[in-house]
């Protein structure tokens, strides 16, 4: 079946080059109406230009799609806002939004400022969130709302100089997790892309020989699915790149239970860390609750 999406609105932040450009261009292909939203800054986040969202707008209309373009950064919550009623004012809906604009200010942790910390929480995590929070009432009114978030596995794995951006990472997948629960009953679907991708924010961390490879076009696949009605899935993280793709997941060793009202010492949790943290069958839950359940299961049995 075809997936398509004829009536449908969807925003893209950071649609001005790399992902986000092909984000939007195969969203528009496929029949959907695009705010391109795009400071125009550089991999820094610093300065600002019209014109990356512009010639993407213009790109989606030669093809005679339909598409807007925004310059509203997402860091602040008003400009943020903006984004979405830009939406609303051409289009008069929201169906989708994928998160996708981000920075890169890297530098080991010793050597980092504060500043350089904020500025990229701000703009992945709360940036994330802003436009999310701007997006949610109406997705909630119409009964209807596929969302994307972009995380990385530099946020799930770790990656040397990248602690601003690796915490802020993995802060999306947080509030993912919560946003699956309190989106399920309104039609509202929550999902994560973990891209590896060929683009300026990139081009200078992966190897060479690679990045001919990594074109942005084998991430839209995944995500332009999650966007869909076709998809049932929320709560799920896609790793992409390359024509690879699979699902992350954070799991849980079997742990032990040392007995009911047991006197664990530190000697006892030390003589059986091994045991604690295999994870030869490793185990996931939905919520928080389902893991809360898992542990109070000896005492309600």
């Amino acid at each position: 079946m075809a997936i398509d999406f004829q009536g449908r609105v969807a925003i893209v932040t950071g649609a001005g080059a790399g992902l986000g450009r092909s984000h939007a261009l195969l969203l528009a292909e496929r029949g959907a109406k695009v705010v391109v939203n795009d400071l125009g800054g550089g991999v820094d986040g610093t300065g600002g230009s019209s014109k990356a969202a512009d010639q993407v707008v213009a790109e989606i209309k030669a093809k005679g799609g339909e598409a807007v373009a925004n310059y509203d950064s997402v860091s602040e919550a008003a400009s943020a806002a903006n984004i979405v009623k830009t939406a609303v004012e051409a289009f008069g809906r929201v169906d989708i939004l994928v998160n996708n604009a981000g920075i890169l200010r890297d530098k080991s942790f010793a050597k980092m400022e504060i500043a350089d910390f904020d500025t990229v929480v701000d703009v992945h995590f709360l940036g994330s969130a802003y436009v999310t929070k701007a997006a949610w009432p109406i997705m909630q009114q119409q009964q209807y709302g596929r969302i994307v978030m972009t995380s990385s596995n530099s946020g799930l794995y770790g990656n040397f100089g990248q602690s601003n951006y690796a915490g802020a990472k993995m802060g999306v997948v947080g509030l993912m997790n919560s946003l699956k629960q309190e989106g399920a009953k309104y039609g509202i679907l929550v999902n994560t892309i973990a891209p590896v991708a060929a683009t300026r924010m990139t081009e200078a961390l992966l190897p060479p020989k690679l990045l001919p490879h990594l074109k942005p076009e084998y991430v839209s696949q995944a995500v332009v699915y999650l966007c869909s009605e076709a998809c049932g899935a929320t709560g799920d993280i896609i790793s992409a790149g390359a024509g690879f793709y699979a699902k992350m997941q954070i799991m849980e060793s079997q742990g032990m239970f040392f007995g009911v009202d047991a006197k664990v010492t530190v000697e006892d949790f030390a003589a059986n860390y091994g045991k604690i943290t295999d994870m030869s069958k490793p185990q996931h839950f939905g919520s928080s609750m389902e893991e809360v359940g898992h542990i109070a299961k000896p005492f309600v049995e």
